[in-house]
């Protein structure tokens, strides 16, 4: 048997690599006579450049930015396809990981860095521009990228905008230094949240708590991101306040839309596209997934639906290993997934689950492993 094995990361325990190399220990320490395929995935969420690159045997370059609070770092970018098709993640320059929590400010934290990686990759005579924007610390609607591109956010005295706190002094946006090179370009954005710019399902009031950010600071941050978007409206003609996808990374998605033209697309069906996983499923018996959760939150773009949309597109039956699974499933899960297992075993807190995450999957995989060599594996299709 032939076991395609596609995790997404598990949150705030392990990456989809180590995710994948966990279950596939457990596989071939089972009974079952198996060979395994690792191909972890990514939808849009931390990490998800880092496999695009690995999947496709690119290239890293490594450059000097500013972290969220402007202070120097190093972080790189990945070129695939010959060069042709660079891919930046956002968390490497401006996400979370690289603040401690009383640094966490999203009224102070911006995305320039992330800009300055885009600037760089440019140099490289790219034609196509792959963002995967998850794991952010900012909710600074992509103004610090497009500064570090040339675009200048100005209040009536053109003074210049630089931090979140000061968007709601917005009055206008001035194009004119922005990179020629940028327009030019292929620019994909991977987006794995389908929430509007401002609003209650917004990038200030869903993400911004995540950030750091306080009632207060939600509310100001929501007033700066609704000012934004007045002013897009009246230099483009483009109202991104309620366009979907537009609140992901904390506004990154709508601004850039607007501004540079770029392509917001689900980050999994990109993703597996661009990397090929088709030709992985046709010589697959069996296709497991999984991430943290797996309910009816994942039928919403995430990763595991994706890659069970593509194995049922093939036949192939579909397992999806999970911290937390429904009691009982919903029919439109069941349509997908032909069976959805947890891997805890007994009562425990979160922050033990996490702990344990990968001897979780391992015991699991083990044990279906075991399951699968005692029953014909044609009544999983």
């Amino acid at each position: 048997m032939h076991i395609l094995i596609a995790p997404n990361a598990f949150k705030h325990s392990l990456d989809a690599p180590t995710a994948a190399r966990a279950i596939e220990a457990g596989f071939l320490a089972s009974k079952l006579d198996c060979r395994c395929t690792c191909f972890p995935i990514g939808d849009g969420g931390n990490g998800t450049g880092d496999l695009i690159v690995h999947h496709l045997n690119g290239e890293r370059i490594r450059v000097d930015v500013q972290d969220p609070l402007g202070r120097p770092a190093q972080a790189s970018f990945g070129l695939v396809n010959g060069g042709k098709s660079a891919v930046v993640e956002m968390a490497a320059a401006s996400g979370l990981h690289l603040l401690s929590s009383q640094e966490l400010n999203p009224l102070l934290a911006t995305s320039y860095g992330t800009g300055q990686l885009i600037r760089a990759a440019l140099g490289h005579g790219i034609e196509q521009l792959i963002l995967a924007i998850g794991g952010s610390a900012t909710v600074d609607g992509g103004t610090g990228i497009l500064r570090a591109l040339g675009i200048r956010f100005l209040d009536r005295d053109d003074r210049a905008i630089e931090t979140p706190e000061q968007l709601t002094n917005l009055t206008h946006i001035d194009l004119t230094g922005l990179d020629p090179r940028l327009t030019r370009l292929d620019i994909r954005i991977l987006c794995d949240v389908d929430n509007p710019l401002v609003g209650p399902t917004g990038a200030a009031a869903v993400f911004g708590p995540q950030k750091g950010a306080t009632p207060d600071m939600v509310r100001q941050l929501d007033a700066g991101l609704s000012r934004l978007a007045e002013s897009v409206q009246a230099t483009t003609g483009i109202d991104i306040a309620g366009l979907k996808h537009g609140g992901a990374a904390g506004g990154v998605s709508a601004s850039l839309h607007a501004l540079s033209g770029a392509q917001l697309v689900n980050g999994i069906d990109f993703f597996l596209t661009f990397t090929g996983f088709g030709q992985h499923l046709a010589t697959a018996d069996l296709v497991v997934t999984g991430e943290g959760s797996l309910d009816e939150q994942t039928l919403h773009g995430k990763g595991p639906f994706g890659v069970a949309q593509a194995a049922k597109g093939r036949g192939l039956p579909v397992i999806g290993l999970a911290g937390r699974v429904p009691a009982r499933a919903s029919e439109a899960l069941e349509a997908w997934f032909d069976t959805l297992l947890a891997i805890g075993h007994e009562p425990t807190d979160l922050a033990a689950a996490f702990a344990h995450t990968e001897e979780n999957l391992s015991r699991t995989a083990r044990q279906l492993g075991n399951l699968l060599a005692y029953r014909n594996t044609n009544a999983f299709r």
